[in-house]
């Protein structure tokens, strides 16, 4: 595949998307000792452009999807980079809320949600080798996991202890959904995991 083909611009969001990471953590972490020194407008500025590189990122996601079948421009680059580059940046975003929030609470959805995608992934890939790979493809309930998921994680990146309530709320109607998702994947390759 020629450069032209795979730097189309939903390839170039996705690009931008895993950009991202580095300065997402680069803000989060800089200066080195978080909140020595800050004052109380530095903290609010710094999670107010957390929140607005997570949420930006999100965006990204809906939009390379969107500008690639409008502009006819899919391509198997697309196909196999997208669900990365969203992976990595929920699974970057839910460490730093484990470290800021170290409770059992965000550790369990966390792991939760990790190692959900981490099965669902390994899943489509052995799928994939037998031909079968459209049993597994995103369902609804997967999409409202997302939605759920990004929102959940924006709220906590504004580190606005009154929002912390409706926070946990969302987050843990992700990991429900997140559950909820995996099952239906599972059973639509149980088929196929059964056989001999």
């Amino acid at each position: 595949m020629s450069a032209g083909k795979i730097l189309n611009i939903p390839n170039i969001l996705t690009i931008a998307r895993i950009v991202l990471i580095p300065v997402f953590l680069l803000i989060a972490y800089w200066p080195p000792a978080v909140g020595a020194g800050d004052s109380e407008k530095q903290i609010v500025f710094r999670h107010a452009l957390l929140t607005s590189l997570f949420i930006l990122a999100a965006l990204t996601d809906w939009f390379d999807g969107y500008l690639a079948r409008v502009l006819n421009q899919t391509s198997a680059f697309g196909r196999f980079l997208d669900p990365v580059a969203d992976k990595l940046m929920v699974v970057a975003a839910l460490i730093l809320l484990v470290q800021w929030k170290p409770s059992i609470m965000m550790a369990f959805a966390a792991i939760v949600i990790i190692s959900r995608e981490i099965t669902v992934s390994a899943l489509r890939e052995w799928m994939a080798e037998l031909g079968a790979r459209t049993n597994v493809a995103v369902s609804t309930v997967g999409k409202y996991k997302t939605a759920f998921q990004m929102i959940a994680i924006s709220v906590f990146l504004l580190n606005w202890q009154p929002l912390d309530f409706i926070a946990y709320l969302l987050l843990y109607t992700a990991v429900i959904l997140t559950l909820w998702s995996m099952v239906i994947y599972l059973r639509a390759a149980w088929p196929f995991l059964k056989q001999p």
